[in-house]
């Protein structure tokens, strides 16, 4: 039985006086503290930020500079953002738009879209740091400058739910606590009342430490964070540059026009991002070099790796690219003249021209130097090396209630899709905030119950707006639980799929009837740093063969249950998601526009209709009376619509267009009422008599015409 209100009122008044008296704060302690900490107020930490204000959870955001975006203040050093800024589309629908704008952040302010900050496709990267400004400025923020925070521990806590809260202390020495109290045990009158304490950290730090490689003659190179970005530094001088993404092309590009020649080195070839379709991959934008290299213009790459390197300098300071195979016989501080190079045995050895600068441009990786062993934030493995090692829930492995937001969560996606990017990972951080809201709130993930007649649109109008689901494909899908006997249906949107196996546990919602996830997918097969993109009959234009698109397109998966944990273990890698027990893609669409009639929306109702045995189609109001003297079991349409006085108003001009399309039979009125439903039968009465069954009770109106 539920509580009266005032009793209600008055329990939520005792949990906040005893978490404000007892777990709040310590009487042993008098450390300020704050329900939710975040570290990093650039775009993720502003983001998190943002939805916390919201919800009006308390929260702060420690932030080492005086202002917030301090990345986008120096890098990139050449200023030019390679994030597109699309400013018109042809459409007013802003869901829509912010597909092709990849550098707005989520609020309910218009104002602050960044369309109204730079005319620029790509935008100048200080436009960047006062849209961040004015991001927090506006929305009035809660970020604490000029504070950086150095290190971060565990304090064991047996009365937390994880068993521990978070130390985090700054450069002035001063300690901060995360931990306080989130909810409370029933105030019923047989259980006591105690405060369940929380502890919550949220990392938004990014990627900003420069890789580095340490050989033979590092010394000698000079770092992209640090080199020079004025062209006449380098007027008539040859480079080498160590590396081969977007930062690595930017710096050649900007001294392409100046130099002798530029030779770029790294150990893997280049990767164009219209071949990989990754945003992380170099862009057209910065690809400058890449004509003059295969024009035969000086400029050339070169794959080897970095670590079998070693640079000797010589008495004209000139530096020599050589191996550490010959370094190993000879006296490594010894110049140049008295080492033997690899051209004194090979004289076509490729970088035998001496250098007048090595520049390293090897991208960046996380700080975990400021995180106590304790916490056990470990990097990841292999090419994931520089991020945390974290859950698809974005949860670290090591340590409960630490959440990794914003670049350095792009493990969970790291060369699939855009959580490393702004216009990834705006979706990502709304997920984890979603989710936090439901662990520590008890506010269960959004969603809207609709009836099952509007499935199809329901699923036809997320594909064709949604941007959560287009810019991150294969990581977020929309769900659909089915209600009991599929009357109706709940539409959870953008959840991370990669924690499917865990959905009611993140959600508060039930899955017992079974579920529809729908994703975003590339073809399997189509992109890669080796294959051409470009071929001639790369398309896929008829319905029949969806399950070959090559682009963009939106895939639909039915389980009748929910998939286990075991099952996500053992899905094949490059499958988002497990087997389901139906699958149906959408076909690719040049405008990715997924709305025809036949191609999209007509194979899309089919397989709904296979999978939940039901009829998902639209009725006229004859056609649905006509159902209702024939059939023991009416179309949904016409249960949830016409038999509930509901349903499509018709006028003369829709019947007419109704049946010049076949969709109605012509029941004209000719001469009387005794003609109305002509055709081959002349009367109501025949037509009663045709459908209505002697039991049924419209059988007593075939003989009472004058009634009709």
């Amino acid at each position: 039985m539920a509580l009266p209100i005032a009793q209600r009122a008055w329990g939520l008044l005792l949990i906040f006086a005893f978490c404000v008296g007892s777990s709040c704060t310590d009487s042993t302690s008098t450390l300020p503290y704050h329900n939710y900490c975040i570290i990093g107020a650039g775009p993720s930490g502003l983001q998190m930020a943002y939805f916390l204000q919201r919800a009006r959870r308390d929260y702060v955001v420690f932030e080492r500079s005086h202002a917030p975006g301090s990345f986008f203040a120096l890098y990139p050093r050449h200023r030019k953002l390679i994030s597109i800024n699309k400013r018109h589309t042809g459409k007013s629908n802003s869901e829509f738009n912010l597909r092709h704008d990849w550098n707005s952040l989520l609020s309910h302010d218009n104002r602050l879209l960044f369309r109204h900050y730079s005319r620029d496709f790509f935008p100048d990267a200080d436009t960047m740091v006062r849209y961040l400004e004015d991001f927090a400025s506006m929305l009035e923020l809660r970020v604490q400058y000029n504070t950086t925070i150095i290190h971060v521990r565990l304090e064991k806590d047996s009365q937390t739910w994880n068993g521990h809260y978070f130390i985090l202390t700054d450069y002035n020495s001063q300690n901060y606590r995360c931990r306080c109290c989130f909810g409370a045990q029933s105030w019923t009158s047989n259980s006591p009342l105690r405060c369940i304490v929380w502890s919550l950290l949220l990392v938004a730090t990014g990627t900003w430490v420069p890789n580095e490689v340490n050989f033979p003659g590092s010394e000698y190179v000079e770092g992209y964070e640090s080199v020079s970005i004025n062209p006449d530094d380098f007027a008539g001088q040859t480079i080498l540059i160590l590396g081969r993404g977007n930062s690595a092309f930017e710096t050649a590009e900007n001294i392409l026009g100046v130099t002798n020649f530029i030779h770029m080195v790294s150990r893997s070839r280049v990767r164009l991002s219209w071949a990989t379709h990754y945003v992380g991959d170099l862009r057209a934008i910065n690809n400058g070099l890449l004509d003059t290299y295969q024009l035969k213009s000086l400029d050339g790459l070169l794959e080897g790796d970095l670590e079998d390197l070693a640079i000797v300098k010589d008495k004209k300071g000139k530096l020599h690219i050589t191996l550490k195979f010959y370094l190993q016989n000879s006296n490594s501080s010894a110049s140049a003249e008295s080492i033997t190079l690899p051209q004194d045995e090979l004289d076509n050895f490729a970088t035998r021209a001496p250098y007048d600068r090595v520049i390293r441009c090897l991208g960046w990786k996380f700080d975990f130097s400021i995180y106590n062993r304790s916490l056990r934030l470990m990097p990841g493995k292999g090419t994931k090396k520089k991020y945390p090692l974290i859950k698809p829930s974005y949860e670290s492995r090591g340590t409960r209630g630490l959440f990794v937001l914003g670049t350095a969560s792009h493990s969970v996606d790291f060369r699939k899709s855009a959580g490393g990017f702004i216009h990834g990972f705006r979706y990502t951080t709304r997920a984890v905030h979603r989710m936090l809201e439901h662990r520590h709130h008890g506010i269960p993930w959004p969603s809207s119950i609709y009836p099952i007649t509007q499935l199809t649109n329901a699923i036809i109008k997320r594909v064709n707006e949604a941007s959560g689901l287009y810019q991150m494909f294969s990581v977020l899908g929309d769900i659909i639980l089915l209600r009991e006997n599929a009357t109706t249906f709940e539409y959870l949107e953008e959840y991370p799929v990669g924690i499917l196996a865990e959905l009611e546990l993140h959600t508060g919602r039930k899955t017992h009837n079974g579920l529809f996830v729908i994703i975003m997918e590339y073809g399997k097969n189509f992109s890669g740093a080796d294959k051409d993109v470009f071929y001639y009959n790369r398309a896929v234009g008829e319905a029949q063969h969806a399950w070959q698109s090559n682009f963009l397109h939106p895939v639909i998966y039915y389980y009748k249950q929910l998939p286990t944990e075991r099952e996500m273990r053992l899905c094949p890698p490059d499958w988002p998601l497990p087997r389901p027990d139906a699958i149906h893609h959408i076909v690719e669409d040049f405008l990715t526009d997924w709305t025809a009639p036949n191609a999209h929306i007509l194979p899309l109702r089919r397989f709904l209709e296979n999978c939940l045995d039901t009829d998902l189609r639209g009725f006229f109001a004859e056609s649905c009376f006509l159902f209702a003297l024939t059939r023991q079991k009416l179309p949904p349409f016409c249960q949830q619509g016409y038999m509930q006085m509901q349903g499509l108003v018709g006028n003369e001009k829709l019947r007419r267009h109704a049946i010049e399309a076949g969709l109605l039979e012509d029941y004209r009125v000719k001469h009387s009422t005794d003609e109305l439903l002509g055709g081959e039968r002349n009367s109501f009465d025949q037509l009663l008599k045709d459908h209505v069954t002697p039991d049924s009770p419209l059988h007593h109106l075939v003989n009472t015409k004058d009634e009709l």
